[in-house]
């Protein structure tokens, strides 16, 4: 799923090569390895698993956290999947109890972040030297007991 998204999604701004780089270091593996460390959601319809993403603590700590492998098959983007992950990933307890949260957004996916209100961090627009450019939201009401989004097509799944 990650790697046809990669592959299709991202063709317009990568290069075939930094793709196939990309799709190597989200293999299922280092995605389950990921996943340890972190609250990663899927998405499905039926039983197909159509999109995933998840959320961990920003180098350990406590008061900012980073979203991770945010993806959505092709086929399904612009049908609110992703905007259905994002909600998931903003109820969950490591984006509620931090004060920011970041995300290595691809060149494609800016536009979709910056809707959720996610803003270029110290103000860089161009791609860092993994290719990503860095975003952030501030969360000026971290640690509160917010309640969730609708998540009925959200399954979620902490891998131990």
């Amino acid at each position: 799923m990650i790697g046809t998204t990669l592959s299709v999604s991202n063709r317009k701004d990568y290069s075939s090569g930094f793709i196939e780089e990309n799709i190597r270091s989200h293999s299922p593996q280092v995605i389950a390895s990921r996943a340890k460390e972190s609250h990663f959601y899927v998405a499905v319809d039926d039983k197909k698993i159509i999109g995933c993403g998840g959320i961990t603590g920003y180098w350990g700590s406590t008061e900012e956290s980073y979203l991770i492998s945010v993806f959505v098959l092709p086929d399904y983007q612009g049908k609110g999947v992703g905007r259905k992950i994002i909600e998931a990933l903003e109820a969950d307890e490591y984006f509620l109890r931090a004060r920011r949260t970041e995300v290595g957004s691809s060149l494609t996916a800016i536009n979709f972040y910056r809707k959720r209100g996610y803003e270029y961090k110290n103000g860089v627009t161009t791609p860092d030297e993994s290719g990503v450019v860095r975003l952030e939201k501030m969360n000026p009401d971290s640690q509160s007991n917010r309640t969730g989004a609708n998540q009925s097509m959200i399954k979620h799944r902490q891998f131990k």
